[in-house]
């Protein structure tokens, strides 16, 4: 997967201003949870050179970067989860899941495809 660190706070505005012209992912991973790590590996498994293609995908280290977690959960009205993703269209949050309902079929589909 072409990842994007998600590292700055400013990015958050990158991330809706993008979101306007098509849906952007948002994958939020512990570097320490055994649970994050398998599904962070089964997304990047399944996903194809296509997808990133016509995908824009965030990676945030949630452990280095806790202030922009917190600063999304605000932000998109979601409960901080780990690991968790995040499909945000025109600034905000369509879609949520976390934990072991993270999977490429669901992520692809609310992403368009």
């Amino acid at each position: 997967m072409n990842w994007i660190p998600l590292t700055d706070l400013a990015q958050l505005d990158v991330i809706d201003k993008a979101s306007a012209e098509k849906p952007v992912l948002i994958f939020k991973h512990s570097t320490s949870c055994s649970i994050s790590r398998t599904a962070k590996d089964r997304l990047e498994r399944a996903w194809k050179s296509e997808d990133d293609a016509l995908h824009t995908v965030y990676y945030l280290d949630l452990l280095r970067f806790r202030s922009i977690s917190d600063a999304i959960a605000v932000r998109y009205g979601v409960e901080h989860e780990s690991p968790q993703v995040l499909v945000i269209v025109n600034g905000k949050c369509r879609y949520a899941n976390s934990h072991f309902g993270i999977t490429y079929t669901d992520v692809l589909e609310e992403l368009g495809g």
